[in-house]
């Protein structure tokens, strides 16, 4: 049996959420390896909708274990908030199904402000923060100066740490016009939310590896997309860490010989929220269509998501870069009825033939894609769970993906009800 790793194949919200859930069923440990709560996922089960940002998808089914991650960045008033809201709709969350790594970093009141205030005083150059204030965090963390889930313990040595951290920051606020942060008030209010916090903290890469002995599957959940990967992605318009699925061994705290599939989940099409490079871009009505059949919405933001024909250079790329064995793809009910649907195969730069995107900021805004148009097909994908339910021309626009991306599609979404899965592989299975 495998471990699975499952990321983002394009810029996030590639339905990451139904994928793991239905994976979760399989999985005896579900760990979140970086990110924070900036994005979100949807569970749909049953009667009941669940919207997550920073519990692992595992917590809302039984029996399962939940971890949060040494890679994540913890706000700890949003993680009780989310906890709180799931309670009030009838689910248990304790230590028996929630564990969070004793060296994650915290997100402070003042990296949300900071967040925003930078993003305000960018102006054009806004690269689209949620302003969650995981940038600032994993400044902080890589800065040396964070305080970490563990300090939550002991308030006796706090003190010294936060003086060097509003060193650094007090010092932004008064560059920004803006206040300083008062100590007394931050370590009152860490003191407040500390008991519960503390409940839950556990010194995770050793659960894991316990688990692991044990013969337990351990799903590895990330956030976002590869796309979006400080290294990897459209950089500067990226999040604040990796995102590719090597970040699942680091983030959690287990060796990469621990990892096994790694599946990477893919639209049919391609959206993107925020500012950043879009090849695939439809500003018409095409592209207003497929929003609206998606509800194309960030999970967290409420924003609206930029839509997009599926651009395969693109996945081809993410595919390389993260190791991925297998694609889910979801939402081909989306496209259903379009009477032609097209994909990129390649891109125009200065007369010139690329079949990658380039690193460098002005060339990625310049790209211009190459198109292959396919006949759509006008009877309905949705809810299909055999290969036989398919039209013969959305049969024929998967295979050609495949082939594109160089990578097998596993697992293809038919809608957001988490049986509506065909499946050609199972990742759990070497």
């Amino acid at each position: 049996m495998a471990n699975v790793v499952v990321v983002g194949a394009q810029w996030g919200d590639e339905g990451k959420g139904k994928i793991v859930d239905w994976l979760s069923e399989r999985a005896d440990v579900v760990v979140r390896f970086q990110g924070g709560h900036n994005a979100g996922h949807t569970l749909v089960i049953g009667d009941a909708t669940y919207k997550l940002s920073l519990l692992p998808s595992g917590v809302v089914r039984q029996g399962k274990l939940g971890v949060i991650g040494n890679g994540v960045v913890v706000d700890p008033w949003a993680l009780i908030t989310e906890i709180e809201k799931l309670k009030g709709q009838g689910l248990e969350i304790s230590r028996e199904n929630l564990r969070i790594a004793e060296n994650a970093t915290l997100i402070l009141p003042f990296h949300r402000e900071l967040d925003v205030m930078r993003e305000e005083a960018a102006g054009d150059g806004k690269i689209g923060t949620t302003g969650r204030g995981i940038g600032p965090a994993y400044e902080d963390k890589v800065g040396r100066r964070a305080i970490r889930v563990q300090d939550l313990r002991n308030f006796e040595t706090l003190g010294p740490k936060i003086d060097r951290m509003l060193l650094h920051h007090n010092a932004l606020r008064r560059g920004l016009g803006q206040p300083e942060v008062s100590k007394e008030a931050l370590i009152a209010e860490l003191r407040d939310i500390a008991p519960k916090v503390l409940p839950y903290v556990d010194v995770t890469w050793d659960l894991l590896d316990q688990e692991r002995k044990a013969g337990k599957r351990i799903l590895f959940e990330g956030a976002q997309g590869a796309l979006l990967d400080v290294d990897h992605g459209t950089y500067p318009f990226v999040t604040s860490s990796n995102t590719v699925a090597a970040q699942a061994a680091t983030g959690a705290g287990i060796g990469p010989g621990a990892l096994g599939f790694v599946l990477g989940i893919a639209k049919a099409y391609t959206t993107r929220v925020g500012a950043g490079p879009f090849p695939t871009e439809l500003t018409d009505e095409v592209g207003e269509t497929i929003g609206q059949r998606g509800h194309e919405f960030g999970t967290v933001t409420g924003r609206k998501r930029r839509c997009g024909w599926f651009d395969a250079v693109l996945v081809r790329q993410v595919a390389k870069v993260s190791g991925i064995n297998g694609i889910a793809l979801t939402k081909l009910d989306v496209l259903d009825g379009f009477s032609e649907v097209k994909v990129c195969t390649g891109y125009k730069l200065d007369g010139e033939t690329l079949s990658r995107f380039p690193a460098g900021q002005n060339a990625q805004a310049r790209v211009e894609p190459i198109w292959e148009t396919f006949e759509g097909w006008s009877e309905s994908t949705r809810g299909a769970r055999r290969w036989a339910d398919l039209p013969a021309q959305a049969v024929k626009y998967v295979k050609f993906i495949e082939e594109l991306i160089e990578c097998p599609v596993t697992l293809l979404s038919t809608s957001p009800e988490r049986d509506d899965t065909i499946l050609m592989k199972d990742p759990f299975e070497d």
